[in-house]
């Protein structure tokens, strides 16, 4: 009796280390990161490593990422009605600006600051400017123009941290970094010759939600989604695995003659169980191998696994709605042509959403900077972006189809004019001399007239 008691409590003190909430004294207070195996704090590391090795993860910032930067923006001295402005209408500074960009490749570096922003708190826009100063030293006013802006360099969380504070409380910059210390090789180490510098903010854009470095990472709300869909995912490697490892469990008979078992196999006792390992690895490794097993039964341990499917789509839902994200945009499923225009649509609304309460202001931040540093003239910039809820051309061309057919099927009354039809197709409305494709013949003349053109002439 005292033996079944001392096993019962030595099974209540296992299970109360392993699930500490479900067997404290009725504590109905269940602590769910220790029970589930989350963390209940998470680092940029954490988080950085779950970006690079779960495909969900990736897809979820990178997704987001290259819809928001779908095409690249325009910088204009003013708006201007009408579609998307391109290089046919834009002014001379206009033209210098979008050249110096792509020279800089400036869109894509800050695209890259906004993928590095959604995984970490926060993202750094490190200028380099021909100033001729150090990086630990203010910036005043730069020469040169648009030429003054020699590099831009994105930089992760985990690369730029805050090395000093301002705690002055009469500062402008209170509570304010007041130092930042860059150190490439923190998050990259493929750089040969990384960099590692103390820079001042000047020379820093902070790339976040808010523009500061409080932010929070994208990935932080569904990270506990990301651990069950590895735990799932991983159940079943492992699982499969071991099946098809068939591997054998060999079980002693009670009358067997361990000695004389040793003695065949040419080991002492004390190394028979080694000599066992390597005969099963041996077998394992090919069809052709023998097995000696004097004494023993060969057993297969097979693993049975539920299907994962259930469990996987559980925590793969939570994710995609911590992204704000649909599924299908998520994994790339169609399963049906109205529901996923839906999902594009909700999809292209949330980025337009995002663009304008993040990118926008993030990237106006640096519009502001260059003007303070010179490099822009001060002037009131706007930043023309396409619209992604516009629709395609071939939904405008369909819609447009539709108008005209409505006003054949209403006979001599018109519903549309020619012109609304043109506009819904992003069309400037057609002057009186090009609304015809050819010029009329002589034939057309006469029957319009009742004359032929030569009685005209006489």
């Amino acid at each position: 009796m005292n033996t079944v008691v001392s096993l019962a409590n030595y099974a209540q003190r296992r299970l109360s280390g392993m699930f500490p909430a479900f067997f404290s004294g009725g504590n109905v207070k269940h602590d769910h990161y220790k029970d589930f195996g989350y963390p209940e704090t998470l680092s940029f590391t954490q988080l950085y490593r779950m970006y690079c090795r779960n495909g969900v993860a990736a897809a979820g910032v990178d997704k987001t990422v290259l819809k928001t930067w779908q095409e690249n923006p325009f910088l204009l001295e003013k708006e201007r009605d009408g579609s998307q402005s391109g290089e046919d209408d834009e002014t001379t500074l206009e033209k210098e600006i979008r050249q110096r960009f792509d020279d800089l490749r400036l869109w894509a570096r800050l695209a890259e600051a906004d993928r590095m922003s959604m995984v970490g708190a926060y993202a750094g826009v490190i200028l380099r400017v021909a100033d001729s100063k150090r990086f630990d030293q203010p910036v005043d006013r730069v020469s040169g123009g648009l030429n003054g802006l020699v590099e831009v360099i994105p930089a992760w969380e985990g690369q730029l941290q805050v090395s000093q504070w301002d705690t002055d409380e009469t500062s402008e910059t209170y509570g304010q970094p007041k130092m930042y210390q860059f150190n490439e090789s923190a998050v990259d180490t493929t750089i040969k010759q990384p960099r590692n510098l103390v820079i001042h903010p000047d020379r820093v854009i902070i790339w976040s939600k808010d523009g500061t470095v409080h932010g929070s990472s994208a990935l932080e709300p569904g990270y506990n989604s990301l651990i069950d869909m590895e735990k799932v995912r991983g159940a079943g490697g492992e699982g499969f695995w071991k099946n098809a490892k068939s591997a054998p469990v060999l079980e002693v008979d009670k009358e067997a003659k361990i000695d004389m078992m040793a003695k065949a196999m040419g080991v002492s006792v004390e190394e028979l169980a080694d000599k066992m390992n390597e005969q099963v690895a041996e077998y394992n490794a090919g069809f052709d191998q023998l097995l000696m097993i004097m004494g023993m039964q060969a057993k297969q341990l097979n693993v049975t696994l539920p299907s994962p499917e259930h469990f996987y789509a559980i925590a793969l839902q939570d994710f995609a709605a911590s992204m704000n994200m649909p599924v299908k945009i998520l994994v790339g499923m169609q399963t049906g042509e109205r529901a996923s225009q839906e999902d594009a649509s909700e999809w292209a609304q949330t980025n337009m959403s995002r663009r304008a309460n993040q990118t926008v202001p993030n990237i106006m931040s640096l519009v502001n900077r260059l003007e303070r540093f010179g490099i822009l003239p001060e002037n009131d910039w706007y930043l023309d972006w396409t619209d992604l809820t516009e629709s395609s051309m071939s939904e405008k061309i369909e819609r447009a189809n539709k108008m005209a057919e409505t006003n054949q099927k209403m006979g001599d009354v018109y519903v549309f004019t020619d012109d609304e039809i043109r506009q819904v197709v992003g069309y400037e409305p057609l002057k009186d001399s090009e609304k015809y494709r050819n010029e009329p013949t002589d034939e057309e003349t006469e029957g319009a007239l009742g004359t032929k053109p030569k009685d005209i002439e006489q």
